[in-house]
Formats: C-alpha cells, sequence, structure tokens
C-alpha cells in the first residue's frame, strides 16, 4: 500500500560537553576548544501514521546553516512516498542545486534521508541493520573520547582503564601537538598502560607530508592499529602515498562531505581505513554507496562519530568494522547502546532503536514543522 509524507518537523539543538575538549587543532591555534555538539534534527510523519528520527550535527560552526538551507529544500518531500528515498534524496538536491552538493547542503539533507531510513526499517519492524542485510549483530568498539589533548598523560590512563573495564575494546588518543617528542611520549606510555590492546592515534590534520612520514615511522614501532588524519583531508595523493609507504594503516575520511571527495582518495590509489561519516558525507544513501565501492576494492571501514547510526551501516558492511564510541549524545536519547567483550551491539528495536528524549527537547532552540 502506497504511503506519503504528510509533516516533517525539523529541531535545531545545542547540547553542551560537559568537560571542553582540545585536540591538535586547538593547539596548534587553528580552532577554540570543542565546548558544544550541535545538531539538526527530523522527524518524519507519513499519512499513515508511521513515524522516522534523523539527525545530523555540526562542531564549533555550521549548524545554524544546516538547520536554515533544510528549512528551504525540505518542503519538496511532503507528498512524496517515504519509500522512495533515492529519488526524495535526488529532488533535495536538486532544491538546493546553487549551492552545490557537498558541504552544509549535503549534511542538511543527511538528516532528512537518516529519518527515511529510520522510517523504512521500522515500517518493516526490523533493525535497520536487518533492513540493509547484516552481516554481524555487533561490532568492535573504540573509545576516543578520553584520549583528547586538553587531557593529562595520567587523565587518559584513568579514562582509558574506564572504558576498558565498560567492555570497549580499543582506545584512539589524540597527537599533532607543535612538539611531535610530546606526541611520541604520550604514545609511548599509553602503549605501555594499555598492553597489546588495540590502539588508535588521531592527528587531526595537523602534519605536512614530511612531518607525517617521519611521525609514520617513528610510530611503527607501536603496533598501532592505525594513524588517523596525518594531512590535511582533503590531501587524498599524500593519505594514498602514506598508505602504500608503511605497514601501520592510515586512516581517514571523516571530514568529507561527498561521495567524490571520498572517491578522490580511492582514485588516488589509497589502501588504508576509510571512515565515512553519515551525517557528513549526507546521509545513509551516500554512505551506501560509497561503501559498496570501498567493500569492492577491499578496504576496511571505521565510519566517525554518530555511533547511533553507524552501528548499523557497520553491521552491514562485509568485513569486520570498527564502530567509535563517543557518550557525548546520550542525553539525547531514550535508549542507550549496549557495550560488552569488545563490542557494540547493534540494537534489535525497529529502524535505528533510538527515541528522543525530554533533554533533546530542553536543548532544541529552534522548530520548524511542514505540512500537516
Amino acid at each position: 500500500m502506497s504511503d506519503s509524507i504528510r509533516s516533517l518537523t525539523l529541531s535545531h539543538v545545542v547540547l553542551p560537553i560537559a568537560n571542553p575538549v582540545s585536540d591538535a587543532k586547538v593547539l596548534t591555534g587553528k580552532q577554540k576548544p570543542l565546548t558544544e555538539t550541535v545538531l539538526l534534527f527530523v522527524e518524519v510523519t507519513t499519512e499513515q501514521g508511521l513515524t522516522g528520527m534523523g539527525f545530523s550535527y555540526s562542531k564549533r560552526a555550521g549548524g545554524k546553516a544546516q538547520f536554515a538551507h533544510l528549512k528551504e529544500v525540505a518542503e519538496v518531500a511532503i507528498g512524496q512516498d517515504p519509500s522512495d528515498i533515492a529519488k526524495i534524496y535526488e529532488s533535495l538536491m536538486w532544491a538546493g542545486a546553487s549551492v552545490g552538493r557537498s558541504g552544509v547542503a549535503t549534511q542538511a539533507v543527511a538528516a532528512l534521508d537518516v529519518a527515511l531510513w529510520d522510517l523504512k526499517a521500522r515500517r518493516a519492524d526490523l533493525p535497520l541493520a536487518k533492513l540493509l542485510g547484516a552481516h554481524r549483530d555487533s561490532c568492535r568498539v573504540y573509545n576516543t573520547s578520553g584520549g583528547f589533548l586538553q587531557a593529562s598523560l595520567s587523565e587518559m590512563k584513568e579514562k582509558a582503564t574506564a572504558s576498558l573495564e565498560a567492555g570497549i575494546a580499543g582506545i584512539k588518543i589524540k597527537v599533532g601537538q607543535p612538539d611531535w617528542r610530546l606526541d611520541l611520549e604520550r604514545v609511548a606510555a599509553m602503549r605501555e598502560h594499555l598492553g597489546d590492546g588495540p590502539f588508535m592515534v588521531d592527528a587531526n590534520q595537523q602534519w605536512d607530508r614530511a612531518r607525517a612520514r617521519r611521525m609514520c615511522r617513528e610510530l611503527e614501532q607501536h603496533d598501532l592499529i592505525w594513524i588517523e588524519e596525518p594531512l590535511d583531508a582533503w590531501d587524498a595523493v599524500g593519505h594514498a602515498d602514506l598508505s602504500q609507504e608503511f605497514d601501520t594503516p592510515i586512516a581517514t575520511g571523516e571530514m568529507l562531505t561527498s561521495v567524490a571527495e571520498h572517491m578522490a582518495l580511492l582514485d588516488a590509489g589509497y589502501r588504508g581505513i576509510v571512515q565515512p561519516d553519515a551525517p557528513r558525507i549526507g546521509g545513509i544513501t551516500p554512505f551506501l554507496e560509497f561503501a559498496t565501492i570501498a567493500a569492492h576494492r577491499g578496504l576496511a571501514l571505521a565510519p566517525h562519530y554518530a555511533m547511533e547510526i553507524h552501528l548499523h551501516l557497520a553491521a552491514a558492511y562485509p568485513t569486520d568494522p570498527w564502530v567509535e564510541h563517543f557518550e557525548w549524545l546520550d542525553p539525547l536519547f531514550d535508549e542507550s547502546v549496549e557495550i560488552r567483550d569488545g563490542q557494540i551491539f547493534v540494537p534489535q528495536r525497529p529502524g535505528l532503536g533510538f527515541t528522543l528524549s525530554e533533554q533533546m527537547r530542553a536543548h532544541t532552540e529552534d522548530t520548524v514543522t511542514f505540512g500537516a
């Protein structure tokens, strides 16, 4: 039986971070400490009374722009069949075509796209992973939130221990400080603390090509799962070269905002770990498009942030992926994820498996509804 989209509600949500954090971009003077996450939520309702929920996000800037852009184009989805997700996606992109097909434009549309996939899985009474075709019911999980650069070494060790005791498998810390020697000292100390457990580092784009090669060479001895964003996120050739030169895998892709930007990596010969972010690449629809290509190339997957979305997408990837654990968004949902024995488990509830909390409503600063 056919159905159509009756209404869409967009919400601009500002969620403070209890303890502001700093990565290398702060220490090099490019950004200020991160104090909040800004989210764009979309709630969709159909004529048959079916509902779906999705979200996108931004850090430091761009949240208001995402909300404003989707306000301009969302109405074209009203009256369309919610099953025709690819068709709706294309109509939204054409509605905003004058500002391009990446950046804010795709990140705004992502929230609605995710909501439509959530609705489709709820209608099928299946978790999204099962709707897509799951390869597993859980994924390896690692924590990042305890490894930022404002934390002392002792604080990082304490947080890492707490994460491991909570059932998280891997630990990632930030590097890329102006004094690279401090990076090496912190990595060596954390490797000793973690023993032979899974360990990753993230330079947040703060090395040039020469420094990246030197650091990757120094870091080889620590048996890392990966070295993340050693170079500018759009330096496809540089990342490709590093991925071919070193045994330690290179990981990148979280900042890219279209399939085309991700394809530039692959076209340059990249052999590392891909880290697409569904809210940034434009939603689940383009994420799946790129994931199919990445799987065909035999690349490992480790989606960035937004574990509430990505654990479903990772579970549907052919090879064993990693999912990034951040507790920052926990207050926005009534449900929590299950983590144990180094794995994060796909909720068995329909759709994404999450409902919006009263705290999410309390942090909503603006909202608009289209349709009935």
